[in-house]
């Protein structure tokens, strides 16, 4: 499958939109999915063989106006079209709502007749109000076409059928007076344009409370540079970053931030890498180790090699995750969308049955009474703030994770996190430091420790294992060489065997001495009590008869108890899934506060486990680092790859956490539940809005109390009800975590 398409779409107004767009862009051929985001105003589009052009012209003739987002220079006219925008709503509020104020004024003080007896002024009136409303409000019009046309309604019907209702009544009072009762011959243009210019005014408040919500995305595309300084055939030119080809060498100054992914190859420095793992401590540099695009250059002076460029440096993938995540819907949210979707014909079926009780059972004027309140229900329930409920806390949500080195794949992901009531943590390079080191080398009595170090280094050399790395370079360490082995073989899940000169030898654990027949009681003891310390002891044996034992540790790391406490404040089981031996990871477990031990467990057999706990009900998250936790990541709820994860473990999981720090997961289930009651805050207040609103707009309070609400009202609710909205999921950028 192809890149995804991104688009900026220009005049939706809410879910009604949304539901029309993405069925506009279904309908390309080749198209696979396409989500589309109400809080961003974006589109992600995903296909074979689908062009940007006929993305375009499918939205454009659904109503709405595309453009495709492809790099820096895409995203600033995007945010210029933005911000003009912004500059018209504010026009459109000030004009229509002016005009529309000053109608009011003139009518309550008196200065203009009764509207049957100056039929030349009033007729004027509704010219300039039909004028304003074609113009400052013809957008509402254009897109109540379009949908209606689509066969859906949104947020641009109801306003465009309140207001126009008010203008065709308020010209046929002027027209016809004789034709209409006496109490009836009232005109409204005043109130349709005040509508209008509220409406617009709440779009405008909107718009600006929207771009808050996009800060952690814009920071992200603010860390890379424009240019940089790049040596070629001896010479050095400051170029554009898209310039930059593979294998080119860049001279990194202090200050600088690296332009691209790539490798140190002469020089040294330390880099500030916080804005991309949120680790404080800028990390030390010497040639051969790898930085990263988007990072700054604390101090010293280097040259690097680019290895990485364009959409394949690490920065752009974390942008590209975000960004996706951020258009993601959860559950909750198409949810939300099927009731948007039959939404604006229940209200205009609940406006048409207003008016006719009103104008059948109502007061005199019954006319004048069933046509402002079918009007006042159709302006109240405009549904802004239900299709920005979901979008907005996402957005927000996402944004501050990522602000942390918290990458959330999609919204999914995100409503499942707040959920889980299991953490199972590996413990080899989450839990623990994940670099292990020898601790102990205890050869049986008369025995020969450097011999015993030799047999071990030789078979351990070709061995990929943490554990194998840490028993060679104790031995290099100690200057000793390792012999040559001969038909090596890794044994999953138990040590490895080869010909070390000559001799048949092993290093593993118990079970693989079992099964060699060897005898190990000899140094039972001690194994037990190195175990009960949290060390992994390992036996070597060579034809037939055990040498000895070599003990090695892995350093829990500082905030792992501090991780699982936090866990446990929120009602969070924690368990840890290990291949060592049942002592060790015991003592481990005790130190950190693990609840549940699963121990020996076998690389392919970690799956199982986590699909067992699944079976006993549990919402189980899975956090791993390395290639064999992949299945069991893909296996859980919810999969979280930690720090410098393997490319196969992140791939696999729901959440990448970009620190090395088990805390991390604390913040990614915190900060999803955070969103998830945002979300149901925003959804709550949007339903309880349109359920109080739209009975008491049709009038259910007038037999008692004889209050009936004004469309102008109305049209003010609406539009504060997107603001709180929006202000609403901001609240979630000052979390602390």
């Amino acid at each position: 499958m192809s890149d995804p398409i991104r688009l900026s779409i220009n005049g939706m107004a809410c879910a009604g939109c949304v539901t029309v767009v993405e069925d506009a862009l279904k309908t390309v051929p080749g198209v696979s999915s396409a989500v589309v985001n109400l809080g961003e105003r974006t589109a992600i589009v995903e296909g074979e063989g689908v062009s940007a052009d006929a993305l375009v012209e499918a939205v454009r003739k659904a109503g709405y106006d595309a453009a495709e987002l492809r790099g820096l220079d895409d995203e600033s006219e995007k945010e210029e079209r933005e911000l003009a925008e912004y500059h018209r709503l504010w026009w459109r509020a000030l004009v229509a709502g002016g005009i529309g104020f000053g109608l009011f004024v003139a009518g309550f003080a008196g200065w203009l007749p009764p509207v049957d007896q100056g039929q030349g002024v009033w007729l004027a009136i509704s010219v300039i109000t039909f004028a304003v409303l074609s113009t400052v409000g013809g957008h509402f019009f254009r897109g109540a076409f379009a949908s209606l046309k689509a066969g859906r309604g949104n947020m641009d019907t109801l306003v465009a059928l309140g207001t126009g209702t008010a203008w065709l009544y308020s010209t046929l009072v002027v027209l016809l007076p004789e034709q209409l009762p006496a109490l009836a011959r009232h005109a409204y243009f005043d109130a349709a344009l005040i509508i209008i210019g509220l409406v617009s005014l709440g779009s405008a408040l909107e718009s600006k409370a929207r771009g808050k919500t996009s800060l952690a995305i814009k920071r992200l595309i603010g860390l890379q540079p424009r240019t940089a300084r790049v040596i070629r055939n001896g010479k050095e030119l400051d170029l554009p970053v898209e310039e930059i080809g593979l294998d080119e060498t860049i001279r990194i100054r202090p200050g600088d931030r690296i332009p691209v992914d790539g490798e140190v190859i002469q020089g040294s420095s330390h880099v500030d890498e916080s804005m991309l793992t949120g680790e404080p401590m800028p990390v030390a540099k010497q040639v051969g180790d790898t930085v990263y695009g988007g990072t700054l250059n604390t101090q010293g002076s280097f040259l690097m090699r680019a290895t990485r460029i364009g959409r394949d440096t690490a920065l752009a993938h974390i942008i590209e995750l975000v960004r996706q995540a951020q258009a993601s819907k959860p559950p909750i949210g198409r949810l939300v969308d099927k009731v948007a979707a039959v939404f604006v014909p229940v209200v205009v079926s609940v406006a048409v049955i207003t008016f006719f009780i009103w104008y059948r059972f109502g007061p005199e004027p019954q006319l004048a009474y069933a046509v402002v309140t079918g009007m006042t229900v159709l302006v109240i329930a405009c549904p802004c703030a239900l299709g920005l409920a979901t979008p907005i806390s996402i957005m927000v949500g996402v944004g501050k994770a990522a602000e942390h080195g918290i990458l959330i794949r999609n919204g999914e992901a995100l409503q499942r996190a707040g959920q889980l009531d299991t953490v199972v943590f590996d413990k080899t390079g989450t839990l623990t430091e994940g670099r292990p080191q020898v601790v102990s080398v205890q050869a049986l009595p008369g025995g020969d420790e450097d011999e015993l170090l030799q047999v071990a280094m030789a078979l351990e050399a070709g061995s990929e294992h943490p554990l194998g790395q840490a028993i060679v370079e104790h031995g290099q360490a100690q200057d000793l060489e390792p012999a040559a082995v001969e038909g090596f073989e890794a044994i999953s899940g138990a040590g490895v065997r080869g010909r070390v000169s000559g001799r048949a030898c092993l290093i593993g654990n118990r079970r693989l001495m079992a099964e060699h027949d060897i005898d190990v009681a000899a140094l039972q003891d001690e194994v037990e009590r190195r175990a009960g310390e949290g060390e992994t002891p390992m036996f070597v044996a060579c034809d037939g008869r055990l040498l000895g034992i070599i003990s090695v540790a892995d350093r829990v790391r500082e905030d792992a108890v501090e991780a699982v406490r936090r866990l446990h404040d929120l009602d969070i089981e924690v368990v840890m899934l290990t291949g060592d031996n049942r002592h060790t990871a015991e003592a481990v477990a005790a130190h950190i506060g693990i609840d549940r031990v699963l121990a020996e467990v076998l690389p392919g057999d970690k799956r199982e486990e986590i699909a067992r706990l699944q079976q006993q009900g549990k919402v189980v998250a899975m956090v791993g680092d390395g290639i064999n936790d992949a299945p069991a990541l893909a296996q859980a709820d919810v999969g979280i790859a930690i720090g410098q994860g393997t490319d196969v473990a992140v791939e696999a999981a729901d959440i990448a956490l970009l620190r090395s720090s088990p805390s991390s997961v604390a913040d990614a289930v915190a900060l999803s539940r955070a969103t998830l009651r945002n979300i149901w805050q925003n959804l709550f207040g949007a339903f309880v809005y349109n359920s109080l609103g739209i009975p008491v707009a049709a009038g259910v309070l007038y037999p008692f109390f004889g209050i009936l609400l004004s469309p102008v009202i109305a049209a003010a609710a609406m539009s504060m009800s997107s603001v709180t909205v929006v202000s609403n999921a901001l609240r979630l950028r000052h979390l602390r975590l």
